[in-house]
């Protein structure tokens, strides 16, 4: 049994022996031989054994599915679809992408089930490369440096988190998964160390004890574990087992599978505003140049609301500091939140507000409400750091709360996105990514890490890097600093990532006297967009550089980024639709190999014919305005 992609480039083939198996193909190359999928339940029933097909059906679909906000204004969803309703009350779903395959199960099982196990397998034939996200255990921050290494090479004790990236000789697999729910995560491992190439999907089991830990008390640590994965009702889909297919590094950094595969949405959504924002934390709240004493005080932040309003950022974000963090309705004496909330809302500008994420699950009702009360239009919520079913119910709920009370939602210490923003698009951001606040305390962010991820994390959705930093390093040159930190690269690597990645509350996360000096930037970072109509990947290789373009009605935007290894890169601009475009070019100086923050700004007119050079230094950057004229 066999099912084509619609261009009939992708080819999945099932096979019945005791189990399941499936294989993919591409473009007439086997790329994953046939691995095993089925699903226990607590009461010994084996999904996926023995099995037995009643009936089968096949489908075909083409549509485009306009986008809340997204990296396009509307995507196409373009599949084959082969439904095999099996004896023993389920059915499993298979889709055929032109850039991928998936699966899920779904049961009808009138009952309350406990799923005990599932078998999600990846077998190769040969001992491919991967890009892997090692995150050691079920309970982590999801900010880890990506390991480059073979199959052979796990072991057994790792877990790797996803997307997980399998570079085969013929095309590149991104393994994912998407419309998670009422279900734990999933992460790969390799059982055993053996000859063998094969991966095998892993679940963290549900939660039963567990006391504050971490950093702080933030996290709630799990010390005790059931004998089941999951419990729900048995009439359910199961999550999207996807794999996403791309030919070449560039083609991974244009997906839009999560998406595609996720639910509809299920709010109202005419009251989302993304947008930019001024941040606290990582500038340790330190203006220069005032006649105050800066810190988490009303002064301050009047101060980071009026830099706001000034330059077009939508949203101020108060970090840590505002309140009790284990009790979010006890201000700190030197914040007045209702005062804030005032003094920006009268300047055009959005509060956000950070917690902790088990003092908001206690507080769910109450502090929220009294959010809506005083008038504040997002919370970030931070240090859940678990991807169990208990943590996947919670992100769901409190979506679900927060949209009722028209709040933003951004998501902080969390796993990666598997579509929760299509269904509820209040959730407009997500971190789960080692970014720029690593720089605070830790020497091992770089440049490649930086491109790696348009080719890795970025595949499952919105990613919170917070860029912007105006402290930049050049190789070896780096030094941590908690309460002034700089960035690895140059600043035009930090500029590039405004376009290069997709974060629809994007962070300016520098302090607002960092900008000033430099009008040019300021007005940059003022007028780019967060959500975009089309985007194109350029050019690009995991971990040594990447260019992407993005389009917001007429005007277009170009990112590049590169690791510590300079470049010159020639870009066809033949994608252009309008005849003329004034263009503002941010690239690295002629000295910035020397001092990272050097950069100069070239303007010039362009058009489609035209050709553009960007010389990149090491650990450098660019980053591109073409408004339309």
């Amino acid at each position: 049994m066999q099912l084509e992609s619609p261009s009939r480039n992708i080819r999945i083939r099932i096979q019945f022996t005791d189990k399941i198996y499936y294989a993919i193909d591409f473009q007439g190359q086997n790329v994953m031989w046939f691995s095993p999928l089925s699903l226990s339940l607590q009461d010994g029933q084996v999904l996926g054994t023995h099995p037995k097909v009643l009936n089968t059906s096949i489908r075909q679909e083409e549509e485009m599915i306009p986008t809340v906000w997204g990296i396009r204004s509307e995507v196409r969803n373009a599949y084959n679809e082969l439904l095999l309703e099996m004896d023993g009350g389920y059915n499993l779903r298979f889709r055929a992408y032109d850039d991928g395959v998936a699966y899920r199960f779904q049961t009808h099982l009138d009952k309350i089930i406990k799923v005990t196990a599932e078998e999600v397998g990846f077998r190769f034939l040969q001992d491919h490369a991967l890009v892997a996200h090692v995150v050691g255990d079920f309970q982590t921050s999801y900010e880890k440096l990506y390991t480059k290494y073979k199959i052979s090479e796990v072991v057994e004790e790792e877990f790797i988190s996803l997307p997980l990236i399998v570079d085969t000789p013929a095309c590149k697999l991104a393994i994912t998964e998407a419309d998670l729910y009422d279900y734990p995560g999933m992460y790969i491992r390799k059982l055993g160390n053996n000859n063998r190439f094969f991966l095998d999907g892993l679940f963290p089991a549900y939660p039963t004890t567990w006391e504050p830990g971490g950093l702080c008390q933030f996290n709630l640590k799990v010390t005790e574990r059931a004998d089941y994965l999951a419990e729900s009702h048995g009439v359910r889909d199961f999550p999207w087992r996807a794999i996403i297919v791309a030919e070449s590094d560039r083609d991974l950094a244009d997906s839009d599978m999560v998406f595609k595969l996720s639910r509809p949405s299920v709010i109202e959504t005419d009251w989302i505003k993304p947008g930019k924002v001024a941040w606290d934390w990582f500038n340790d709240w330190n203006l220069i140049g005032v006649d105050f004493e800066t810190g988490v005080n009303n002064r301050t932040y009047e101060y980071y609301i009026d830099f706001a309003a000034q330059h077009g950022l939508e949203y101020v974000i108060m970090d840590e500091g505002w309140s009790d963090v284990f009790d979010l309705l006890l201000q700190k004496p030197t914040v007045d939140v209702p005062h804030l909330v005032q003094y920006a809302n009268e300047r055009n500008v959005g509060i956000v507000l950070w917690c902790v994420w088990h003092t908001l699950d206690r507080q769910m009702q109450a502090a929220l409400d009294q959010f809506q009360a005083w008038g504040v239009v997002g919370v970030k919520v931070d240090f859940i750091d678990r991807d169990d079913q208990i943590a996947i119910d919670f992100y769901e709920r409190l979506a679900r709360e927060t949209a009722k009370r028209k709040l933003l939602l951004n998501i902080h210490g969390c796993s990666k996105p598997t579509g929760l923003h299509r269904t509820y698009p209040n959730v407009i951001n997500y971190e789960g990514v080692r970014g720029n606040e690593y720089n605070k305390f830790d020497k091992d962010e770089t440049p490649g890490h930086n491109v790696d991820l348009a080719f890795t994390r970025m595949i499952a959705g919105p990613m919170d890097y917070t860029p912007g930093s105006m402290r930049n390093s050049i190789k070896g040159k780096f030094f941590t600093d908690y309460n002034n930190p700089m960035s690895h690269g140059t600043r035009c690597h930090q500029l590039g990532m405004y376009v290069v990645y997709y974060s629809p509350m994007q962070m300016l996360c520098d302090a607002p006297t960092a900008y000033l000096p430099y009008p040019d930037i300021l007005s940059f970072l003022s007028e780019v967009p967060v959500t975009w109509d089309e985007t194109i990947v350029l050019d690009g290789k995991i971990g040594e550089y990447v260019v992407i373009a993005r389009q917001k009605g007429k005007d277009w935007y170009i990112g590049a980024l590169t690791d510590w290894t300079e470049r010159v890169l020639q870009l066809d601009l033949s994608f252009l639709s309008e005849s003329r475009f004034q263009a503002r070019v941010f690239v690295d100086g002629i000295n910035a190999n020397r001092h990272a923050e050097d950069y100069r700004v070239v303007e010039s007119v362009l058009t489609s014919t035209d050709r553009l050079q960007l010389d990149l230094k090491s650990g450098g950057g660019a980053a591109i305005q073409l408004k339309a004229i």
